[in-house]
């Protein structure tokens, strides 16, 4: 789960290795290998915007919903009719990662944060993929397609929304 909240706190820096972007949405294929190479794949669509303002939408292979709203996140699972809300560290500031992130080769970036490495992918000035190896040591790798940056976001699809009913789980 750890991985997890690694990913939701890097989408806010997908769209970020130039600092005049201001929100992203995309499609994404997110794949994860492990050790052994087995690897799952997600698709979905992400919408974000600074400063600290994310949903990442799963559709495949399981439904769920997830917000990042300033320091939390709030995952909605549908499927098994319950939520979680975590704190996300305070002190991380991915905007600022990716502003200070270096050109490694044409179109290819790498940036910093703990003990991870993030390698990003740019196709003209849209980022097209962004890969890095979580705390387990699996391989991850997310794909975006049908980018756009720069576009208004209402921020009213950056709020939680889930049936009263469904299990809410705080940590």
């Amino acid at each position: 789960m750890k991985h997890f909240f690694l990913l939701m706190s890097i989408n806010i820096a997908l769209f970020a290795s130039l600092e005049e972007i201001t929100s992203f949405e995309a499609d994404f294929t997110q794949s994860i290998t492990d050790e052994k190479n087995k690897t799952i794949n997600y698709n979905g669509h992400i919408v974000a915007s600074k400063p600290q303002n994310a949903r990442w939408s799963y559709f495949k292979p399981v439904k769920k919903e997830v917000y990042i709203n300033n320091f939390d996140v709030t995952i909605v699972e549908p499927e098994i009719e319950q939520v979680i809300i975590r704190k996300i560290e305070s002190n991380f500031d991915f905007f600022k990662m990716i502003s200070n992130a270096k050109k490694i080769e044409e179109n290819k970036y790498l940036a910093h944060y703990k003990d991870s490495n993030f390698t990003i992918i740019k196709k003209g000035a849209l980022i097209e993929s962004i890969s890095y190896l979580d705390e387990f040591e699996n391989r991850v790798k997310i794909i975006f397609k049908n980018q756009k940056q720069n576009q208004k976001i209402n921020e009213t699809v950056f709020r939680p929304f889930f049936p009263l009913e469904f299990d809410i789980i705080r940590d």
